[in-house]
């Protein structure tokens, strides 16, 4: 089971809101997950970002691969 740290969209048409989620890379985007570790808020200015920072250090020492963007959001954060 390859186990993926990734976006899942929830905002409304035009104004995107995601959370930062840990779900099976075969589930769909918007679909079942594992678990929710926080958000991002890219409409806001500056972009809001919270993410609880211990349970993404478990889940990435446990095996999970954050996506390219996520990647980049967890660095922005200050977690990676």
């Amino acid at each position: 089971m390859a186990v993926r740290i990734r976006l899942r969209r929830v905002g409304a048409k035009k104004s995107p809101f995601y959370r930062i989620v840990v779900a099976d890379s075969r589930y769909p985007r918007d679909g079942r997950f594992i678990e929710e570790l926080g958000y991002y808020n890219p409409l806001t200015n500056p972009v809001e970002i919270k993410v609880d920072a211990e349970k993404t250090k478990k889940w990435i020492s446990n095996g999970a691969q954050p996506t390219d963007t996520v990647k980049a959001i967890l660095k922005k954060a200050g977690v990676q």
